[in-house]
């Protein structure tokens, strides 16, 4: 097993490092910011190092600070958690060319993965479903595009290569928009991303969001933990999570999950990973893998009774995978809340002193969080300040749950979304299950 695991990140994942670290005996080392240093697994790691000032550019994506602090503290191992870091192939290369062992895939699969093109092409290969699209990049060939687009049948979505978070995409409904819809998307995507490259594909007008849970140990084994409906969204970001999905059945699982497995070992896996998919009309279509831990892992947890971050430590040293598929039974019913600091209508942050803090208990409740009464929520990065689970032996015990641990949770001092939080556990066509990926933002007029 590792001796010293590093932790590159922050807030709620890092405590959740931590504490697997700490049941597997492994020593940690917390690096922080200046705005950080009361963070709770700062306090609690075996040591600690400032990395920089409050901005994640000077601290948490300061790559020569997080290697130094590695070499000074003498760690092994650096575990990127999510976000930040945890995708940069180029940070990868660089902690394992300096000695260390980077706590997720190589960097040439993060490569491979992060472009969305040929990460398309190469879940092709493995065949793995994908939605109708150009097959490759778009060039400046205007007729080209156009006979691709109508091949493909309108509405199409114009995508950035290296694109995510919601930003560097375009949908186009008709011939005339397609043109000027490709340049302005070549244009941001490479503003936000440094690279220009798009890709077409078909808009699926009313989907769902269901990802699947992978483990693989680049040894040729892989197995998937089911899958988890992140439908619920707002602005491209995920707002509640659940596992399994409604009405996915467990031939439909064991279908696409040994689909996933078998890419995992054609490009050579290593790690926690997720594959992402809309689903319509009974038909699952890949759109991104992603090659790190999951802000939801704990709904996939919660129904395999698998630690996710203990099995990554494992993997990252060397271990084969400790259980075979049929080892994986897939129980009860779990939702994820996330808890941000917002403005419940306007969705603007909100940052500062935390005055009062209870959090929720019960059978079946598990809170997630590195928050305390009196702990300032700082400005300068995400507004996640916490995971509300629940599970339950069915859906609704798992809904009934976590609106009770919804009502228990106090916050005072800054605003939060848990209002929000409240209306969709309440809501009808959210407790009949199956809402598609635009039915929140419809619901909040947003659309």
């Amino acid at each position: 097993m590792l001796d010293k695991v590093l932790i590159a990140n922050r807030g709620e994942i890092a405590l959740r490092i931590l504490r697997a670290c700490k049941e597997l005996g492994i020593k940690t080392v917390a690096v922080h910011s200046t705005a950080d240093r009361t963070l709770k697994h700062v306090l609690m790691a075996d040591e600690s190092i400032c990395i920089g000032g409050p901005s994640a550019t000077e601290s948490y994506l300061n790559v020569p600070a997080i290697i130094a602090a590695a070499e000074v503290t003498n760690s092994v191992a650096i575990h990127p958690g999510y976000g930040f870091l945890a995708e940069n192939a180029d940070f990868a290369e660089m902690v394992e060319k300096s000695g260390f062992v980077f706590i997720g895939p190589t960097a040439d699969t993060i490569r491979l993965m992060g472009d969305k093109v040929s990460a398309i092409n190469s879940m092709k290969k493995a065949g793995v479903p994908c939605v109708p699209g150009s097959d490759g990049p778009l060039t400046d060939d205007h007729d080209r595009n156009k006979v691709i687009a109508k091949r493909i049948g309108y509405p199409i979505i114009v995508k950035a290569a290296g694109g995510g978070g919601g930003r560097g995409m375009r949908v186009v409904r008709s011939e005339d928009e397609l043109i000027n819809a490709i340049q302005t998307t070549q244009t941001e995507a490479g503003s936000f991303f440094g690279n220009s490259m798009v890709y077409m594909e078909k808009f699926l007008e009313n989907p769902r969001h269901i990802e699947i849970q992978v483990l693989a140990d680049g040894q040729g084994n892989a197995i998937h933990l089911g899958e988890r409906d992140c439908s619920m969204q707002r602005r491209h970001q995920k707002v509640v999570e659940e596992a399994p999905a409604p009405g996915i059945t467990p031939a439909m699982r064991e279908k696409i999950g040994e689909r996933c497995c078998r890419a995992c070992v054609e490009i050579g896996y290593r790690g926690a990973g997720t594959f992402e998919f809309l689903y319509e009309n009974g038909e699952f279509y890949f759109i991104e893998m992603n090659t790190r831990i999951q802000v939801e892992h704990p709904v996939s947890e919660m129904i395999t009774g698998v630690d996710l971050i203990k099995e990554q430590l494992r993997i990252a040293a060397g271990q084969p995978l400790s259980m075979d598929q049929s080892q994986i039974k897939i129980s009860g019913h779990a939702i994820e809340c996330r808890i941000n600091a917002e403005d419940p209508e306007t969705f603007i942050p909100s940052p500062g002193k935390i005055t009062m803090f209870h959090s929720p208990g019960g059978l079946g409740v598990r809170w997630d969080s590195h928050i305390y009464a009196e702990y300032t929520v700082p400005p300068h990065y995400d507004s996640m300040i916490g995971k509300l689970i629940t599970y339950g032996e069915s859906r609704d015990v798992a809904i009934a749950r976590m609106r009770l641990a919804l009502d228990e949770l106090v916050l005072d001092g800054i605003k939060t979304n848990i209002p929000l939080q409240r209306r969709i556990m309440a809501d009808e066509n959210f407790r009949n299950g199956g809402t598609n990926i635009h039915y929140l933002e419809k619901k909040l007029g947003m659309q």
